[in-house]
């Protein structure tokens, strides 16, 4: 199927142009396309946003029979599709139809001015689809004769954010083992690591799959039910099911980036002070200032191939169901699952002395 890298990320909307002032004032986005009435789109407004080799857009719909409609009433805004590079979009579609996928876009060639890309979708978990992206041409027309691509913004800033990095996404109990299974069979994914995570009473399990390009990477996590409720319960409840929880974002300095998007006013989760008053006991050493560390409420964790250092954004959306995070890796390849304890334990802490 020849996956490559996370082409872009449609999220659908209730107000796509509101959405996109957050991203663009907050995270550095910068709106490069647009999509309405203006070019033959009746149903729908979609806008473009990029920053390094993040492409994100951003749907609302025009009328109630755009699907973007009924995602919003069902689930709020959030994550409705995330796109892959494929080198052959009609090939890649219909081996994953043959491997059992729905699907949900046949193969659509959009070209102009020499510039062809030709796209299919196919559904991925919950009512969360996958977009294949075969690309020849320029780049930067991203979607000919469907986008119309501003002129580049001499003032767009610096680059803080390069890649997404992973998504993190959250199934109904019961669903975890068969979501694999259909990455593997469908896509080719293979699963990369796996953990069983224990909160006090509560409990998730997680497994990560990943594409053999190693570029697309999906944490999946389901509640455990014989635990009581947790953070997985409460997103499946708000949301209405399945969904994509948070997308990380990556980035090369993880302490200057968050200093600049929280003056930005981007709201990151704090960190009890006593999850850095135990960092000596959980690592040998830190690759970063621990005095750095605490400033910014960043978090640290460890593999056997290094340190990751990551934060996440307060959820701006009304359901409080999906967030952003930041992450800087430092050879780590795993996801900082060890936080997830660490700063319980933290908070616990802070409860009993205060």
């Amino acid at each position: 199927m020849d996956i490559g890298a996370v082409d872009h990320v449609e999220f659908y909307v209730g107000d796509a142009q509101q959405s996109a002032f957050y991203l663009c004032t907050g995270f550095g986005f910068w709106v490069c396309g647009q999509a309405g009435p203006e070019n033959g789109q009746a149903d729908h407004r979609s806008l473009l946003l990029r920053q390094g080799g993040t492409e994100i857009v951003l749907t609302s719909a025009l009328t109630p029979d755009h699907p973007a409609a009924a995602y919003v009433a069902q689930h709020g805004d959030g994550v409705a599709n995330i796109a892959f590079e494929v080198s052959d979009a009609a090939k890649a579609f219909a081996l994953a139809v043959e491997r059992g996928a729905t699907a949900v876009e046949e193969p659509v060639v959009h070209s102009q001015d020499g510039t062809e890309v030709v796209t299919a979708s196919v559904l991925g978990f919950g009512d969360v689809a996958h977009r294949f992206v075969q690309r020849s041409g320029d780049r930067d027309q991203f979607l000919p004769g469907v986008m119309d691509i501003f002129a580049a913004d001499p003032d767009e800033g610096e680059q803080l954010l390069s890649i997404v990095d992973h998504a993190a996404i959250c199934l109904p109990a019961g669903q975890l083992r068969s979501t694999v299974a259909f990455y593997e069979k469908v896509f080719g994914f293979s699963q990369i690591f796996e953990e069983f995570i224990e909160v006090g009473s509560q409990a998730m399990d997680s497994k990560v799959v990943q594409s053999p390009s190693g570029k697309v990477t999906f944490t999946l996590i389901e509640p455990v039910t014989d635990r009581e409720p947790g953070q997985i319960d409460t997103f499946l409840a708000r949301h209405g099911g399945a969904g994509v929880q948070h997308l990380a974002l990556l980035c090369d300095d993880i302490v200057s980036t968050v200093e600049t998007l929280g003056n930005r006013g981007v709201a990151f989760l704090q960190t009890p002070g006593s999850y850095y008053d135990q960092l000596q006991e959980r690592f040998v050493r830190s690759n970063l200032l621990v005095e750095d560390l605490r400033r910014t409420n960043v978090l640290i964790d460890e593999d056997h191939w290094g340190q990751v250092f990551q934060i996440f954004t307060q959820s701006q959306h009304v359901r409080k169901t999906f967030f952003w995070e930041v992450i800087d890796r430092h050879g780590a390849r795993t996801f900082g699952s060890g936080n997830i304890k660490a700063l319980y334990e933290a908070v616990a802490r802070e409860k009993i002395t205060s």
